[in-house]
């Protein structure tokens, strides 16, 4: 186990009649989209409210860089709120990743809802000593309402559920990349994109880490941009295992797919990876509890959260 999850905090669960807060650290949002979601939490008995600019727009963000660090760094701030929801992603999260109000985060962790762009601040969190990310969303399906398959939903994360376990599908596009073995540490990471971007400023050291990965709609030449970066530069070593979520909107160039390029960049790491697991862009995309233990289980084709207190 890393240092950084040695001393990582992580937030209480939450109760009935407990603040969330959504805000809009990326792009601007659908209103609509985003207040039904807030209905659908307030039935789950929780208080809701919203950022001073989680409406916002200005041109592809939902505001300034100002406005949108005040609002997430004035939720990190409020004693009363005790989880954080991304609106939506998008762009932008990455332009003030570096200025979030860290010693807040770490005297008082809360949730952090998101992903796709929001990753950049969940990465960010986590290298600075705050756990509780929770890779999904809530627009688009009921990736974060329903259990299936022993996985937690987000209401049962929010509630306390620190262990739950996520199939692979055969039916998810990297499900052929699994190999062979196990792997136990923190689990970081997300969108690919927002992992390359943060390398060098915003990246944690993944040593003894389970780094998930996740991608959509990019050309097969950024991500081999992207791997080839994170690769030579260092950036993989020391990971324990690799766990895939849904490489979406890939077009195969020429007889080369998003398989064989992952496959060439990831075989080399020695390494046990699980693909085909239902996170990320897809359908049907679920959420996951991150920063705590875990385990990578390639020979049963699962990706097992621990209860900190059991691992």
């Amino acid at each position: 186990m890393t240092d950084t999850a040695a001393r990582t905090g992580f937030p209480a669960a939450l109760r009935p009649g407990d603040k969330i807060r959504f805000v809009s650290p990326a792009s601007a949002c659908d209103r609509g989209e985003i207040e039904s979601a807030a209905e659908l939490i307030r039935g789950w008995g929780f208080q809701v409210d919203f950022g001073e600019h989680a409406f916002g727009k200005l041109n592809y963000l939902a505001g300034t860089d100002a406005q949108r660090l005040a609002d997430f760094n004035g939720a990190l701030r409020d004693p009363e709120v005790r989880a954080i929801f991304a609106t939506t992603g998008g762009k932008g999260s990455y332009r003030i990743a570096d200025q979030l109000d860290f010693a807040a985060a770490r005297m008082d962790p809360k949730f952090v809802v998101g992903f796709s762009d929001i990753t950049i601040l969940q990465m960010a969190l986590w290298a600075n000593g705050v756990g509780g990310a929770v890779h999904g969303a809530m627009q688009g399906n009921d990736r974060d309402t329903a259990a299936s398959s022993g996985t937690a939903s987000l209401k049962d994360i929010l509630l306390g559920s620190r262990s739950s376990v996520l199939a692979a599908r055969e039916d998810e596009g990297t499900f052929g990349l699994t190999t062979t073995g196990t792997a136990c540490g923190p689990l970081v990471g997300g969108n690919l994109d927002m992992v390359a971007t943060a390398a060098g400023w915003a990246l944690p050291k993944l040593d003894g880490c389970i780094l998930l990965l996740e991608a959509v709609g990019m050309y097969l030449g950024q991500v081999d941009r992207q791997l080839n970066m994170l690769r030579k530069a260092g950036h993989f070593s020391g990971v324990a295992g690799i766990a895939l979520g849904q490489f979406t909107d890939f077009k195969p160039s020429g007889s080369w797919t998003i398989n064989d390029l992952l496959r060439e960049h990831l075989t080399p790491l020695a390494v046990p990876l699980l693909g085909g697991l239902p996170l990320g862009h897809g359908t049907d995309a679920r959420c996951i509890l991150m920063g705590g233990p875990t385990l990578l289980n390639a020979d049963r084709g699962e990706l097992r959260v621990l209860d900190p207190d059991q691992a």
